[in-house]
């Protein structure tokens, strides 16, 4: 599993280990069962306090995305659903992690993706 952390960036480091997990479970990168990485063994990987990710994954846990089964580890639990817009939603919550990361305000952001859009649909 490949996690990117900007420690300097508009998002808290725990909100970028949050969403990119999330999109990963959202999008089938990450399939049922895939056993996480343990806590500190992650914290250790990105150079990060082991409450970090352990805030990360507690709220994770909390939405139901992944599972904590003691001294087993830490599993995905769900999954992208066919026919719903999970892929869709997780790009999207992943360019407004971007976004924010870069400073942009929200109406900025909206008139890149709007100009995007008309770019791909006129060809």
């Amino acid at each position: 599993m490949i996690l990117r952390i900007e420690p300097d960036g508009h998002v808290p480091p725990y909100e970028q280990i949050r969403s990119q997990i999330a999109t990963m479970a959202a999008s089938g990168v990450l399939l049922e069962g895939t056993r996480l990485p343990a806590i500190r063994q992650l914290a250790s990987d990105l150079g990060l306090a082991g409450g970090t990710v352990a805030r990360a994954y507690r709220e994770l846990e909390q939405a139901g995305i992944i599972t904590t089964r003691g001294r087993h580890g830490t599993f995905v639990e769900k999954v992208a659903a066919t026919g719903d817009n999970g892929e869709l939603d997780a790009a999207a919550q992943l360019f407004a992690i971007r976004a924010l990361q870069l400073g942009v305000k929200p109406s900025r952001a909206f008139d890149s993706v709007r100009r995007a859009l008309d770019a791909v649909t006129q060809t």
